[in-house]
């Protein structure tokens, strides 16, 4: 009986991921095609003690290949201790303090800059990212030939060499890749707010964070849910690579582990059907990969059967994650085979942790 549940489970994961698989290829990849730029983008940047990543983004952004007079910067502080000073530079930037009136810290500041926004499209990204020269000019291309209220883009590490660094980058192949492929199979339910262009007339007619602002994050997700249940044929994936966002890292494992529970905290909270199904599907298939390691064991009469599966589910997982890396960054995966090992151990901890709906992160408690 344990055999046929754990085979049945399997089998619903592998069709699942193969699923994404096959959506990943769906979605065409896009490049800026010459238009001449006209889009004025405002870019909101919420951030909390990042004095030393913030110099780094603002040079990345000076460094765009698109008119000063079309973008502005406006960056959120978020209570950080010490005042961030601007330098000068050739595009408008401000720096705003955050109104705070909701247990998520940046959907307040993003409702905070809103206010000063006097252009119709919007994109978040975070502190501590790094932009293509390129970035705004092709998604400026994409609106422009495309009827289009809400794009979503990908995100990348910029990793070192170490076990940390290249398990995070597995990791977020896997999520890019489920991002990606969900919208090629037209079930799209996922993306990142450090790389998340809006309109403000979209915002305003979704009534904001309204309705999840009691969640402590989800500023992308739940906006990108409420957007496709409101307009779907004009929210878009850009899959480009001049459009892909790089960020750090974190440096130790404790952080990694809360972080990836405040990703985890608001799944029970999606409004996309198919998004909650497929948590519980990845949970399941997850939770079966380590159950099956000690019932084969304990039972090595099944163990070729069983075995057949747990290299059938690493090997659908790393079809997915390699052909999202090779999208994301160009350096070879290293640490696959073990990465692949004990990502089912750390997924489920941070599943079944998440459930608690209390994590830390910068310095704060934070609940669902």
């Amino acid at each position: 009986m344990i055999t046929v549940v754990f085979t049945f489970v399997f089998c619903i994961y592998i069709v699942a991921i193969g699923a994404l698989i096959y959506g990943f290829t769906k979605v065409k990849n896009y490049e800026s095609i010459g238009l001449k730029p006209k889009t004025a983008f405002t870019i909101i940047v919420p951030f909390r003690d990042e004095g030393d990543n913030l110099p780094v983004l603002l040079e990345s952004l000076s460094q765009l290949n698109y008119p000063n007079h079309l973008f502005e910067v406006i960056l959120v502080d978020d209570d950080s201790k010490n005042k961030y000073q601007l330098a000068n530079f050739s595009f408008q930037v401000s720096v705003i303090n955050n109104n705070r009136v909701s247990n998520s810290p940046k959907k307040d500041a993003i409702v905070t800059a809103m206010h000063q926004v006097t252009t119709d499209w919007i994109i978040t990204t975070d502190a501590d990212c790094v932009v293509h020269k390129n970035w705004l000019l092709t998604l400026d291309n994409y609106i422009q030939n495309q009827k289009v209220s809400m794009i979503a883009g990908a995100v990348t590490y910029d990793c070192n060499s170490t076990f940390l660094h290249q398990f995070q980058q597995l990791d977020m192949a896997s999520l890019q890749g489920a991002t990606i492929g969900s919208f090629g199979i037209d079930n799209g339910f996922m993306c990142n707010g450090a790389n998340l262009a809006y309109t403000k007339s979209l915002f305003t007619a979704l009534n904001g964070f309204d309705g999840n602002d009691g969640i402590a994050s989800g500023d992308d997700v739940f906006l990108l849910q409420k957007a496709i249940a409101y307009a779907p044929n004009t929210v878009h994936y850009l899959k480009a690579e001049s459009t892909i966002v790089s960020t750090k890292p974190v440096d130790n494992w404790t952080t990694l582990f809360y972080q990836r529970v405040r990703w985890a905290s608001k799944t029970s909270s999606y409004q996309s059907t198919f998004g909650k199904i497929l948590a519980i599907v990845v949970f399941g298939g997850n939770t079966c990969w380590i159950l099956t390691l000690f019932y084969v064991f304990f039972n090595w009469d099944k163990a070729f059967y069983l075995l057949f599966f747990l290299v059938l589910k690493m090997n659908v997982d790393s079809i997915l994650i390699l052909q999202s890396n090779r999208f994301l960054n160009k350096n070879r995966v290293s640490y696959l085979l073990l990465g692949s090992i004990l990502y089912p151990f750390f997924s489920v901890s941070v599943a079944l942790y998440s459930l608690l709906g209390q994590y830390q992160w910068k310095g704060r408690s934070f609940s669902k």
